[in-house]
């Protein structure tokens, strides 16, 4: 079906859907909601609503379709996404015209835009601020209200994201355009007070609402600003503590009266930037943990200016203070947020693969600084913590999420605190009676509280945890593994919950690999299927890290089920040549493989040395990243090679240029 016929008949359907009949109404949204996976809709759709001679209702349900389509199919690793030529096509017509004339259809498109621009600005929509900025600065009037409107809509979305590089992106936007979108406030200001004195009132109104946006767009900037403004002071204040600690010791009781008074008491709440509470943080931590600020066990040997701060510290967090602290760290900080909950239903792999550091996002902060404060102050902060996990026990109601939210936070807590909390909690007793009930709530929603309480699991089970469970929890992990939600399904949720966290041989003594062995097959072919559905490579690494210690643990018994593995490496090698770090991770899997398979590695070698051979050849810009990891496979290939081949023998070409290389760095580091 051609274009135009497609378009007639996806009218008649939004035409039949804005009847008030339900006879008509019914069938057309029914017809509707089989066309939205479709090839070609959202372009239909888009003609659609850019044709101004169309009645509003119909144009109106159009966007409103097309918004919803982006929820659903605009993301790539999406159930039926658009293909990129679709949105490559479809990006190209959102911004070729801002000229709708009705108010309310043109706010819904600059909601839209704004959805697209959230998922592909700048990377796969550079073209986006460039364009906005240009029509902002023409003289039509309609046209710069549009473009304002989609510019803060755009701005609002952009400044919302969480993620440390979606940041850093949206503070060189925020860098680049701030002093035009202040320029342009003010001059929309100065328009609309000179239209009032002439008594332009039309005009007036107009420019009355091109100043409010770019009100609200400049603050965005600006907030952003501000708490780079502040966070800059603090940077200067923590660098002082952490250089001149003694000489700081002055400043201690201020210090922590300001950050404490921003972060954990009402006066903070509304005014505190993110920025500025993740330094506010970072300034108490640095006070709480300073070594320079601890008495020695026998309190005679120590410095005066040690005694000194130590008494300001014991005199400010009280017992009433470290309550309120502990509980407001867990209750308020520790909970995820409306970003991060869309953020795991729209992006699950994304959601489990944040890599924010510590030092520059709030929720990493924020678990450094609970620990900190936990564990020098335990004796006050476990009572506070056991009886928010009492007010806690219990099947939680799915209809609750503020109490679904909670329990994942206190669970988050005690799994931090597991260290902490080792005399005090049975947690074996605790895992039986409450925790295993937890995991067996398949309703979609209490997926909060599964993907928590096994990432709890995998905290305590080195810590405190016996070994006659682990059957039982291997079968939890075989359950959860093919739960529908991916983030449940969490590799590293899973690492760590079958011990497997750090590949090493001193790893959780408590690990039987008899034990382990009847659920091998199927957690095996589990975490194979999972590395065939994910597309990030963040994802993939941590699955073939999963998968590699799994071998590394059952070594040659593996054999019977690395088949399809084997099959599936090559392709995986192939789709990854421009992401080095991904190949890395297969070079590790491939060492413990080979390994595992001991002679029969023979087999691989088609595919095995060709690998080798680009990874230690350092006439390849690649080798920066696989000499490393491609010697350590060249290595275990021979040691479990049954013969030398030629094919093995002309990988031995490559030695002598990185021989030099290694001579000569040797040469220089004893310079």
């Amino acid at each position: 079906m051609d274009m135009d016929s497609a378009s007639s008949v996806v009218l008649q359907a939004l035409t039949q859907a804005t009847s008030q009949d339900t006879a008509l109404l019914k069938p057309a949204e029914e017809q509707l909601r089989q066309w939205e996976t479709q090839p070609g809709f959202y372009s239909v759709l888009l003609n659609i609503f850019n044709n101004h001679m169309l009645d509003v209702n119909v144009r109106w349900l159009a966007v409103l379709y097309f918004k919803n389509g982006i929820d659903r199919y605009w993301r790539r690793v999406a159930p039926h996404a658009l293909s990129e030529e679709e949105k490559t096509s479809l990006r190209a017509g959102l911004i070729t015209n801002f000229n709708e004339p009705v108010n309310q259809i043109a706010t819904q498109i600059a909601v839209l835009i704004a959805k697209v621009a959230r998922l592909d600005c700048p990377r796969q929509w550079p073209e986006l601020i460039p364009i906005l900025l240009e029509s902002v600065k023409g003289q039509d009037g309609l046209r710069q209200h549009r473009a304002l409107l989609t510019f803060y809509h755009v701005t609002k979305t952009l400044a919302s994201k969480r993620l440390a590089q979606d940041k850093r992106l949206f503070q060189d936007l925020a860098s680049g355009i701030y002093s035009f979108a202040c320029s342009l406030w003010s001059h929309h200001t100065d328009c609309f007070l000179q239209q009032v004195v002439a008594g332009e009132q039309a005009q007036a109104l107009g420019s009355l609402e091109r100043t409010l946006l770019s009100l609200k767009g400049s603050w965005k900037h600006t907030h952003f600003s501000v708490g780079l403004l502040s966070v800059g002071f603090l940077n200067a204040l923590l660098d002082f503590l952490e250089v001149h600690p003694c000489a700081f010791i002055p400043l201690i009781q201020r210090s922590l009266e300001f950050a404490v008074s921003y972060v954990f008491t009402p006066a903070g709440e509304g005014l505190a930037f993110e920025r500025f509470t993740v330094q506010c943080m970072n300034l108490i931590k640095t006070i709480v943990k300073n070594d320079a600020y601890k008495p020695c066990k026998n309190m005679e040997d120590s410095k005066p200016e040690s005694l000194e701060a130590h008494k300001i510290k014991t005199a400010f967090f009280t017992h009433p203070t470290l309550t309120e602290i502990g509980r407001r760290l867990v209750s308020h900080y520790f909970l995820l947020t409306e970003e991060e909950l869309a953020m795991w239903e729209e992006d699950p792999e994304s959601f489990g693969t944040l890599t924010d550091t510590w030092h520059t996002a709030t929720n990493p902060c924020t678990e450094v600084l609970f620990l900190d404060i936990f564990h020098n102050y335990s004796q006050t902060l476990t009572p506070v913590l056991l009886e928010m996990v009492q007010n806690l026990q219990g099947p939680t109601n799915v209809e609750d999420p503020v109490q679904l939210l909670m329990k994942d936070a206190v669970y988050n807590a005690v799994g931090l605190a597991a260290y902490e909390l080792f005399d005090n909690v049975d947690f074996d007793q605790w895992f039986k009676n409450q925790l295993l009930c937890e995991l067996q709530v398949r309703h979609n929603r209490y997926k909060l509280i599964r993907r928590r309480v096994i990432w709890l699991i995998g905290q305590w089970i080195s810590v405190k945890f016996k070994s006659d469970l682990r059957p039982l929890l291997y079968e939890v992990i075989l359950s959860l593994m093919q739960d529908p939600d991916l983030v449940v399904r969490d590799p590293h949720t899973q690492r760590m919950s079958l011990s497997l966290n750090t590949p090493s041989p001193v790893d959780d003594f408590e690990f039987r690999t008899e034990q382990f062995l009847p659920y091998l097959e199927s957690i095996f072919s589990l975490l194979f299927q999972l590395l065939q559905q994910v597309n990030e490579c963040d994802t993939k690494m941590q699955v073939l890290h999963v998968i590699s210690c799994v071998i590394e643990r059952v070594s040659i018994q593996i054999r019977p089920y690395v088949g399809c593995l084997v099959q599936y490496l090559p392709l995986l090698w192939r789709q990854s040549e421009e992401h080095n770090m991904l190949r890395c991770a297969i070079l590790t899997t491939l060492i413990h493989l080979v390994q595992g398979l001991g002679a029969e590695s023979k087999n691989l070698y088609p595919f095995l040395l060709p690998v080798i051979q680009l990874s230690t050849d350092v006439s390849q810009p690649p080798h920066v990243y696989l000499l490393e990891d491609g010697l350590e496979l060249w290595l275990v290939t021979l040691e479990n090679s049954p013969a030398i081949t030629p094919e093995l023998l002309r990988i031995f070409q490559n030695m002598p240029t990185w021989v030099k290389i290694t001579e000569m760095h040797v040469v220089f580091t004893n310079a």
